[in-house]
């Protein structure tokens, strides 16, 4: 059974930052690619950031254009906890966050699991 608990989510203003995190057991990450999501109102969704893992080891992350520089995907394996670093936010990065686990890299279509979400908001 995959279960993702996100939570971190909230408002800053423009140029803040946020960290997002992820309750993430250890039989999916190392079964799934992990990634964020997130669809803002009227919009598709976007995958904008992935991580892949072998085992223990990160070996890939990617990040959509749109969020390249700012924020960072990283793992912590002892806490089960999948995060997602948000820094130089702007308004249009306020949407809802999902955790995700699937074949995905930056596809939102081959995920399989979700979470709840958080909503982020910018202003």
């Amino acid at each position: 059974h995959v279960q993702l608990v996100e939570s971190g989510g909230g408002s800053v203003q423009a140029g803040g930052s946020l960290r997002l995190a992820c309750s993430v057991s250890r039989a999916t990450y190392t079964s799934y690619c992990l990634g964020w999501i997130r669809r803002a109102p009227g919009k598709e969704r976007e995958a904008v950031a992935s991580l892949y893992t072998a085992g223990e080891i990160v070996y890939h992350t990617n990040y959509a254009d749109s969020v390249k520089g700012r924020f960072t995907i990283s793992r912590d394996s002892a806490n089960n906890t999948l995060y997602l670093q948000m820094d130089s936010l702007k308004p249009e990065d306020t949407a809802m966050y999902y955790c995700a686990a699937g074949l995905g890299g930056l596809l939102p279509q081959l995920y399989n699991f979700w979470g709840q979400g958080t909503q982020v908001t910018v202003s």
